[in-house]
């Protein structure tokens, strides 16, 4: 763990491992509020795709909880020579990217399409982008790829933010964003926030 993390909160249980790292409780040492604390292990990803993944993830949740209350917000990151550690809200329930995919690795288009569902969850507030009845209708949904922003849970957020969703998400394999794309996208490279930002030609 980090020295400058220890310093700034007391790390409690593990309450959650996926692929990308471990889940810890946290407490904050000057306020006692409850977080969680994501930490991972850069050393031990896999290969260059899994460290560029990892490196993704924080700014997507970063960006997204920028000035929008109800989405999980990022509190604080501290990262080091190997680890990066991502203080964010207390919530229930799994690592939702190692849940979409599996806790596999199945490759970059496959990543950047389960870092866009996160990405949708954190900007909607805890909706899916591919809903169903039961888990044959969410297949569907999944296979027909069709992405909708519904007003009620999209109103205040970018068309560039929609716009990155949509090209994580894209069902057509070779259309969808690599990661080195997502990296390059302006929702990205602004660090705008979820809201008041033009669409990119």
């Amino acid at each position: 763990m980090s020295a400058d993390l220890n310093r700034d909160y007391e790390i409690g249980e593990e309450i959650g491992r996926g692929r990308f790292g471990v889940v810890h409780r946290c407490t904050s040492r000057s306020t006692g509020e409850a977080f969680a604390v994501k930490s991972v292990d850069r050393s031990n990803l896999a290969d260059d795709l899994d460290r560029e993944l990892a490196e993704i993830e924080p700014k997507l949740a970063q960006l997204a909880g920028a000035g929008n209350p109800g989405v999980v917000q990022v509190h604080a990151v501290y990262e080091d020579d190997t680890w990066t550690h991502m203080v964010m809200d207390l919530c229930s329930g799994p690592d939702l990217l190692d849940w979409v995919v599996s806790g596999g690795h199945y490759g970059e288009k496959a990543d950047v399409w389960s870092a866009g569902v996160v990405m949708y969850v954190l900007l909607s507030g805890g909706a899916l982008p591919f809903g169903g009845e039961t888990a044959k209708d969410v297949l569907s949904a999944v296979m027909r790829g069709s992405v909708r922003f519904p007003p009620r849970l999209f109103s205040g957020v970018s068309p560039a933010a929609k716009d990155l969703m949509r090209r994580m998400m894209c069902r057509d394999e070779w259309r969808r964003f690599s990661a080195e794309q997502v990296l390059r996208h302006p929702w990205i490279v602004s660090g705008g926030g979820a809201r008041a930002m033009e669409q990119p030609t």
